[in-house]
């Protein structure tokens, strides 16, 4: 398919949104002004870096690529409201462009995300997809990473480790979730885990002005785990691995009481993992309180 074929086939399948006044088409969509602050975030996905074609399909490619994008939301307590795509095609890839709109589509339809333009360019390398997504802080307000105070729990929203067996295509971003954590308690701090617990946790930490410890035992740790062999043990999984895309955020002590005794949100168990500190950063296992150092996924240039 042509391009410009490609770009009709994409506008037939585009709905009509009453927040975009002119979407994919023109030089640039336009949307509805709005008086609120704007959420910005980004993410590209690389072919041999984040996924191979061949073993993935495009269609979830396409949903992944939207989806780490709606995780970022997510980690901000944030509502999605519109995204633009940029893909770069390898020659000859037959109905690939189809099947990413298909994933990119169906993840964005299931939290409200219009589609509203983008770019698309054919090359001789492998595939290279790129989401920009805007959206809305919830009425209380977007959650930062800074924000966490010593005293305060480390708590996450689920177990961690092993998505390379292949979860890291298939989650579900907890949109949902954070708005309705939200609205529970207050929220100190927030982070989506993409970079793996202790990588991300640090990250709190260093947004926050603090330190913290993580309680090796309390560590959720996901059933995906026992499907790898490498030789690590679980805990090193759930601390390193990455792209969990579970949220982990920063209570007071109170409201995570509260937390653990009502579990309020459905489809969810919410878990302790950690305290936050006035500095330093450690691992506590069987009684003792190690430095930890902040590992995980890491680009290298």
């Amino acid at each position: 398919m042509r391009e410009f074929a490609f770009i009709d086939w994409l506008r037939r399948r585009t709905p009509a949104d009453p927040r975009v006044l002119a979407g994919p088409g023109d030089d640039c969509a336009v949307l509805a002004a709005s008086e609120q602050p704007w959420l910005v975030t980004t993410d590209m996905l690389l072919e041999g870096s984040h996924f191979q074609l061949a073993e993935a399909g495009g269609y979830r490619v396409g949903r992944k690529a939207m989806a780490v994008n709606l995780s970022d939301i997510a980690a901000m307590a944030g509502i999605p409201f519109a995204a633009v795509v940029s893909v770069g095609l390898p020659r000859g890839s037959d109905n690939l462009a189809q099947e990413l709109h298909r994933g990119l589509s169906e993840m964005a339809d299931e939290f409200g995300a219009a589609i509203v333009g983008g770019d698309t360019n054919s090359w001789d390398n492998g595939l290279a997809i790129s989401v920009t997504l805007l959206g809305h802080p919830s009425p209380r307000g977007a959650v930062l990473r800074a924000g966490a105070q010593p005293g305060d729990w480390l708590m996450v929203t689920g177990p961690l480790g092993g998505s390379i067996v292949g979860r890291h295509f298939d989650f579900m971003p907890r949109v949902s979730e954070a708005l309705e954590l939200q609205r529970t308690v207050r929220l100190h701090a927030m982070i989506d885990v993409s970079d793996g617990l202790a990588q991300d946790a640090h990250h709190l930490c260093r947004e926050s002005g603090c330190g913290a410890v993580l309680f090796a035992d309390a560590i959720p740790i996901h059933p995906d785990v026992r499907r790898l062999t490498d030789g690590k043990t679980p805990l090193q999984h759930a601390l390193g691995d990455g792209e969990d895309f579970e949220l982990a955020f920063a209570v007071s002590p109170e409201d995570g009481i509260r937390l653990l005794a009502t579990q309020p949100i459905t489809g969810i168990t919410l878990h302790r993992v950690g305290e936050f500190l006035n500095d330093g950063y450690f691992l506590e296992e069987n009684g003792q309180r190690q430095p930890l150092t902040p590992h995980g996924y890491q680009h290298e240039f």
